[in-house]
């Protein structure tokens, strides 16, 4: 059973899904101790071998994340800022790095470091009444949890620098138009959308998934020229894995696979 290292944490698992709830009211904010747990929570995910899919979101019906507790700020002291921005960093690429799915029930307010969490997922589920924000700049501050170099990359140069340039905060509606989000929802459907949606991923083989998304990603480090050769070796690797056999055998024999992710 996996379970949380922060109370600022929930950690609840329905079949092969992990339901991380950021906890900290008033605005469910980032800090020191809440980084450190979601870093430490997606090592175990990753070592969990029946974990396929993780869900993020938000306590309450107010706030997904608001992002970092700027109490932590106000003093100008630059070893704290160092230090927190590197908290925030490997957290969000730890979640982004996940071997499985991931996926961002964001049910409210997601600003600052709320949205680069979201956007260090797979996959964003909006509900209508979301707002989405990189804000960081308004308070003499930029984005450190990876938001200028995951923005740009899904919604273009031009949104993200409206967003954190300009600090354009969106609505949900806009956020889908532009790809910020993939599903807009009613209020109070999010998680349920994004645990629906993780379920299929069960369907999936784990190996499988864990190699596409690696090579989904690769685009974002090198050359599409370069890729389709890691894309071509990764598909023989898959080819040591049992899973391999079985969902190739399952398909024949015209029944479910039962994979066992290795």
């Amino acid at each position: 059973m996996i379970v949380s290292d922060s109370d600022k944490l929930k950690v609840t698992q329905q079949e092969h899904t992990v339901v991380i709830t950021i906890d900290n009211p008033p605005a469910n904010t980032w800090d020191r101790d809440s980084l450190q747990a979601l870093e430490t929570l997606v090592a175990k995910c990753n070592e969990a071998r029946d974990v396929y899919a993780l869900v993020v979101t938000g306590e309450g019906d107010r706030f997904f994340s608001a992002g970092a507790d700027l109490n932590l700020f106000a003093a100008g002291d630059k070893e704290v800022a160092e230090q927190l921005s590197g908290h925030f960093g490997r957290a969000f690429e730890a979640l982004s790095a996940f071997r499985g799915v991931s996926i961002a029930a964001i049910n409210g307010f997601a600003m600052g470091g709320g949205l680069e969490c979201a956007l260090a997922c797979d996959i964003r589920i909006a509900e209508s009444q979301s707002k989405l924000a990189l804000p960081e700049a308004t308070v003499g501050l930029l984005p450190c949890g990876g938001g200028t170099q995951n923005l740009a990359w899904l919604v273009g140069e031009g949104w993200a620098k409206r967003m954190i340039l300009c600090g354009e905060r969106l609505d949900a509606s806009t956020a889908e138009r532009i790809g910020l989000v993939e599903e807009v929802v009613e209020t109070g459907q999010a998680l349920g959308q994004a645990m629906a949606l993780a379920a299929s991923v069960a369907g999936q083989s784990p190996p499988a998934v864990a190699s596409c998304k690696s090579l989904i990603q690769e685009a974002r480090r090198g050359s599409i020229e370069s890729a389709y050769a890691i894309e071509r070796e990764a598909f023989v690797e898959l080819f040591d894995t049992e899973d391999q056999q079985e969902g190739t055998n399952a398909f024949l024999q015209k029944r479910s696979p039962r994979w066992i992710n290795g």
